[in-house]
């Protein structure tokens, strides 16, 4: 036991450097990712909380002008023709399709001088703090919404670019009951795109879970859950182009238009009837609103956009200096005291982290608009390649302080209201070390060619594909390629040279 280790205690004293997440910061970083919805009912806890704290009822301009050193006048070669502000009311008000048939036939910040030298990324990402907002117990039990369902399919249905920007504007049009609330000629002029980019997507989108989504109508609905079901034969198709002899149970009509004797026609029907008209209803809904922008983005002379906050979303509070002055001098005890002295910290830090937030949001925007110039001007096919840290490193912040300021924020320019990370879109890297290619230009590259193939000869396999893409100066996967091809619903090399070989 001679050669055993000797334990003994002594006290080392060591220096270190790290970031400690104080309840201030907490707060900082819990306001930066707010929606404006969310912000108010904050403040207003806190007006209620905090005696020091008071509503700034003043008749003054908003202190988080756009200045002029965050470019918030920023410049392009073209001006958008577009109307000055979008309709920003994307609440729908009137019954969907599939209610209405089932009657009849059955949603870097620190201190004021913090700046952007805090590093953001060593806070808790999950936007949850103790007794506040939903925790992880809440995450789990609050049913996930139908928008949420189809953004998660959306993310593993391989579009990208332009598709993927079109995608999210479509998905944000379905209503609760899983219809399409917008129309694609109206929609294709406010992107600045063809209606068939459209329809291509909304045919993806149509294929989303569950069965009968991005529907136009009760009709459109039934026929995607009767081809899914592969049922949809000409009969069927006569009894879905006359639903409403059904609805007015105007059955020897119905066997006339349908050409069907009385127990075909029992069947068709009953099949029918199993078909849901509102495949959106079995998931978790919330309450529709109205969707604020925190932002806006206008045309200016001179090929300017001028890019402004939203005035009436900025909560302005003030720290009540004379209800100060009353309190302290009346307190007596070192418990008055200091509760005293809190409450004029934790108001005083509130007014000053607002004020931040929104700076914050400016500088963001305003670095958004500038990269994103020419979609304003020129449509959805123009959106650049943009990530979050190309954002971060322009003005100086940490990359995830960006992420938080896109969350839940909403630009309303004119070709209509835009969540910050809509944005946001994929890059394809240059294999000559050029110019990055967008994701989108890539697809366009890859349908323009298998489009080409006349012979089966001609056909192109995906290593092919990725080879003469190569040759363009594009680096690219074969998997991807495979992706994009399947995303664009174009068979594999052997479905098409089968299919050229049988045409032929």
């Amino acid at each position: 036991m001679g050669d055993g280790l000797a334990l003994s205690a002594r006290l080392e004293i060591r220096q270190g450097q790290g970031l400690v997440i104080t309840p201030q910061l907490q707060q900082a970083i819990k306001l930066l990712q707010l929606s404006n919805l969310e912000l108010d009912a904050f403040v207003d806890a806190e007006l209620e909380r905090n005696p020091l704290l008071a509503r700034d009822e003043r008749d003054a301009e908003p202190e988080a002008e756009a200045p002029s050193e965050a470019g918030t006048d920023l410049s392009t070669d073209r001006i958008a023709d577009a109307d000055a502000r979008a309709d920003l009311d994307t609440t729908h008000d009137e019954a969907s399709p599939g209610d209405r048939v089932t009657g009849d036939a059955q949603n870097d910040m620190g201190g004021a001088d913090a700046g952007a030298s805090i590093d953001w990324s060593k806070a808790n990402r999950g936007g949850s703090f103790d007794n506040d907002g939903e925790g992880l117990e809440g995450a789990h039990v609050r049913e996930k919404t139908l928008n949420e369902h189809l953004h998660d399919q959306l993310s593993a249905a391989g579009l990208s670019g332009v598709e993927a920007a079109a995608a999210i504007v479509l998905i944000d049009a379905v209503d609760d009951g899983g219809y399409l609330r917008a129309d694609l000629a109206e929609t294709a002029e406010r992107l600045g795109c063809g209606e068939d980019l459209l329809e291509r997507v909304l045919a993806v989108l149509q294929g989303f879970e569950p069965v009968g989504v991005g529907a136009r109508d009760v009709r459109e609905c039934l026929m995607i859950q009767l081809k899914d079901r592969n049922r949809c034969d000409p009969a069927m198709m006569a009894l879905l182009d006359n639903l409403p002899l059904l609805a007015r149970h105007d059955m020897p009509a119905l066997k006339r238009a349908c050409g069907v004797d009385d127990e075909d026609l029992r069947e068709m029907v009953a099949e029918l009837r199993a078909l849901t008209p509102r495949p959106g209803a079995a998931f978790g809904g919330e309450p529709a609103q109205t969707v604020v922008p925190d932002v806006y983005v206008r045309e200016g002379l001179g090929g300017l956009w001028h890019v402004e906050l939203n005035s009436e979303t900025l909560p302005r509070l003030l720290v009540d200096q004379r209800y100060h002055a009353r309190v302290s001098a009346s307190a007596r005890t070192d418990q008055e005291k200091t509760f005293v002295s809190d409450c004029a910290a934790q108001a005083s830090w509130l007014v000053k982290s607002l004020d931040q937030r929104a700076k914050t949001i400016l500088k963001v925007s305003s670095e958004i608009v500038r990269q994103q110039d020419a979609f304003l001007a020129f449509g959805v096919e123009h959106l650049r390649p943009l990530n979050l840290k190309t954002v971060a490193d322009a003005i100086g912040m940490h990359e995830s302080t960006v992420s938080r300021v896109t969350s839940n924020k909403y630009l309303a320019t004119p070709r209509g209201v835009f969540e910050m990370k809509f944005f946001f879109t994929s890059a394809i890297q240059s294999s000559e070390g050029g110019e990055a290619h967008s994701a989108e230009s890539v697809r366009h590259k890859i349908r323009q060619m298998i489009e080409a193939e006349a012979h089966e000869r001609d056909v192109h396999s995906d290593d092919t594909i990725v080879d003469i893409l190569k040759g363009a100066g594009v680096d690219i996967a074969r998997r991807t390629v495979a992706k994009y091809r399947e995303a664009m619903r174009i068979p594999s090399s052997v479905d098409r040279r089968r299919r050229l070989k049988e045409h032929a």
